[in-house]
């Protein structure tokens, strides 16, 4: 959540939104069909479609990638009235997915978490996973400050602004790739392997049923047929390359540390600070532990990871604290601000907080990861028997955290189309169904990709006059309570748009 720029990205939104393929309604080439290992009935006892056999290697629904999102497809299928009896395998050689038993409440937290948006656990209530979620480590915050390091202005929202009990939720990674027991029993540890040939089709009937399906071969040799095939397997998706759909995109020249800290006292409020080379972010992740999520050029990147941990801790209170500028205080703009917009409907509670420096760190205690910034969008989520969700459709910059909400809302998305195909018997791989999912995620994703890349470069400039547009920007923000209203509600996905809406 921060406040937001005049204008966002059009620029971004526009290329993002135009360049489509105008081959987009071809099928998934019969070359680009993949599989997976299956033990003695996998998708329960063989059936007959049309007076032919149905065996154990054919899907309805094979998800490629069993990460947060292609497992969030699942679950969603699996608790589904509609669609609980579909054939689904979710695809994936990691061997922890196999492994359950690796998730320890009272253990040091892990480097790699997501901030849940209230939209995101409506989704997983939805599903039947948030109480599994809850039995593990998070922490729900109700605050948030963010601030620039040139010290002219500040934001600080809150819960209450909008009758909420808090603006989202911190949930380690591997949590949210536990969200049912029962998913276990739908995954295959293998790779999707990209077929060099398009196989021959008979004339029997069998042959010519599954003519009309996905072939998936994988890395264990064997072979299976899906409906529909859901490529979550990320941003360098092999699904999204083997179906030939293109992509617009760019890498940023900066990259992200994220790591975990200890403080003396707990943690509840969500902290961000745009610097020079990128914004910090600490994020309460539980008891006296925060995440941090920092962004700085590659070179300082590299640097600040082979620092000693002392060296790092020192950099990271820095950053946050007095480090690059002076903290942010009240001028005679800020009464002028407060007195002229306190009139603008009622005032958010948030208005009158004041500035506050963020808790201390003590040490580190998870090791230092570092990874490479990039904003991508697939020109296409689908085409015939095919979908792509999360990281495989689209990529954004972190510094709102918005990444894997924009893919658990595909993963919902897509579960209801999926659905209402059952409902009237229709085939769940036909294009003109999947396109559905596709009207109603795109134009969502493409405006929030705009909007956190026209952040990204708006506060990547250290430019004076910018540097004050920069300043009103916070004041905005700040002391316009319908405006701050409409940030918080976007941000938690409660609205299409950050501005008046």
């Amino acid at each position: 959540m921060t406040p937001t720029p005049a204008r966002a990205s059009a620029a971004t939104a526009h290329a993002l939104l135009c360049r489509t393929r105008c081959s987009r309604r071809r099928a998934l080439p019969a070359s680009s069909r993949s599989v997976i290992s299956h033990p003695a009935h996998p998708f329960g006892c063989a059936e007959k479609v049309g007076g032919v056999k149905v065996g154990d290697d054919e899907l309805d629904v094979a998800i490629v990638g069993g990460g947060m999102v292609g497992l969030a497809v699942a679950c969603a299928l699996s608790n589904m009235p509609l669609t609980k009896h579909l054939r689904v395998a979710v695809i994936d050689s990691n061997p922890a997915l196999k492994s359950r038993n690796y998730l320890k409440k009272d253990g040091v937290p892990d480097s790699r978490v997501s901030t849940v948006t209230p939209a995101t656990i409506s989704i997983f209530r939805d599903i039947g996973a948030w109480e599994h979620i809850l039995q593990q480590r998070h922490a729900f915050f109700g605050k948030m400050q963010v601030w620039d390091y040139t010290g002219l202005g500040y934001t600080r929202y809150s819960a209450r602004d909008v009758g909420k009990e808090y603006l989202g939720c911190v949930v380690e990674n591997k949590v949210l790739c536990e969200q049912k027991k029962d998913l276990e029993k739908m995954i295959y540890p293998a790779r999707l392997l990209p077929s060099t040939e398009a196989d021959s089709i008979g004339n029997t009937s069998e042959e010519l049923r599954r003519s009309s399906l996905v072939k998936l071969d994988l890395s264990d040799g064997q072979t299976l047929y899906s409906k529909l095939v859901v490529g979550a397997d990320g941003s360098k998706s092999n699904v999204r390359q083997v179906a030939g759909i293109k992509t617009t995109g760019w890498s940023y020249p900066q990259s992200a540390i994220i790591c975990t800290v200890e403080h003396t006292t707990a943690n509840d409020c969500a902290w961000q600070r745009f610097l020079p080379s990128g914004p910090i972010a600490l994020l309460p992740i539980g008891d006296n532990f925060s995440n941090i999520v920092w962004t700085m050029s590659p070179e300082e990147a590299s640097r600040h990871k082979s620092m000693s941990s002392e060296d790092f801790v020192m950099s990271v209170n820095r950053a946050l604290d007095f480090g690059y500028g002076p903290h942010p205080s009240s001028s005679s703009l800020d009464h002028y601000m407060e007195k002229l917009f306190s009139g603008s409907g009622h005032t958010a509670a948030s208005t009158k907080e004041c500035f506050e420096v963020p808790p201390r760190a003590i040490g580190l205690i998870s090791e230092r990861m570092a990874f490479p910034l990039s904003l991508m969008h697939s020109h296409d989520y689908v085409s015939k028997g095919l979908a792509l969700v999360g990281d495989a459709a689209h990529t954004v910059h972190p510094l709102a955290g918005q990444g894997v909400n924009l893919g658990f809302g595909d993963a919902a998305a897509l579960a209801k189309v999926i659905s209402e195909g059952v409902s009237v018997g229709a085939d769940i791989g036909d294009l003109s169904l999947l396109s559905r999912y596709e009207n109603d995620r795109k134009a969502a994703n493409v405006a929030m990709a705009a909007v956190l890349d026209g952040f990204q470069k708006m506060y990547s400039v250290d430019f004076g006059p910018l540097n004050v547009l920069r300043a009103a920007a916070f004041h905005g923000a700040q002391y316009i309570s319908p405006l701050k209203r409409n940030i918080i509600s976007y941000a938690m996905g409660d609205k299409k748009s950050p501005l008046f809406s």
